[in-house]
């Protein structure tokens, strides 16, 4: 088979980093805040009714929350992109041959030779001007460029997915020692979803599993701990 560069780049994880970063947030966040919010809630009551109806509240209002924030801090990315390469259009402009010098300097501290890098410059320009500045002076490229809606979908699908999982143990689990049966599941959830990020992103799995269960054990640890302290049977 042919090798071509599209081919090579596909064969490479990078690719998911914009839409795995936020599926991989989006379900952690969720698994982790509902079941911490459910385990508060069951460490202060004696039925199973306030602990749904905080768990549902919670998915609901949490899945926007997630949505929305992402959306706004993606787009609050992209407009700053934009803005940076209406200002290098502007420079390209206005003064090429300094710009010219900027793309040489780039690439000679890179490694080229100050006449290598200088012609590969003037070839870049000659050819793309404005895509050259993007990619190497800005450090813009079709990777790393924000995509807010596609992140807002997969944050807020994927906190919902998450969620749904806590439910589900609240719906079905004995309401005396609730806690316990979350924390259980969830170390669970967590683990599943540390390794299936790690496949995914072909990281560590070890690490991920790891990061992701310690940190889920102190979130859902300190929520009990309100509950009991609060001391409020519903």
């Amino acid at each position: 088979m042919k090798i071509t560069i599209d081919n090579y780049l596909d064969s490479h994880f990078i690719n998911r980093s914009n839409w795995l970063r936020a599926a991989v947030l989006g379900a952690n966040d969720g698994i982790i805040s509902i079941s911490s919010l459910a385990i508060g809630v069951a460490a202060a009551s004696l039925t199973r009714d306030p602990i749904v109806l905080a768990t549902v509240a919670g998915l609901a209002a949490g899945a926007l929350s997630m949505a929305a924030g992402e959306y706004v801090s993606v787009s609050s990315q992209t407009d700053t992109e934009k803005a940076d390469i209406e200002r290098e259009k502007r420079e390209l402009k206005e003064m090429p041959k300094e710009e010219m010098q900027i793309l040489s300097q780039i690439y000679e501290k890179r490694g080229l030779k100050k006449e290598t890098a200088m012609q590969v410059a003037i070839e870049l320009m000659e050819k793309d001007a404005l895509g050259a500045h993007i990619r190497d002076e800005l450090g813009i490229n079709e990777i790393s460029k924000a995509n807010p809606i596609q992140a807002a979908i997969a944050s807020g699908a994927a906190f919902t997915a998450g969620g749904f999982l806590p439910l589900m143990v609240i719906l079905f689990a004995p309401v005396k020692g609730l806690e316990y049966w979350l924390y259980g599941f969830t170390i669970f959830f967590l683990i599943a979803l540390g390794i299936i990020s790690a496949k995914t992103g072909g990281s560590s799995i070890k690490k991920a599993v790891l990061r992701i269960a310690v940190w889920g054990t102190i979130a859902m640890g300190l929520s009990a701990i309100v509950g009991y302290v609060l001391g409020v049977r519903l």
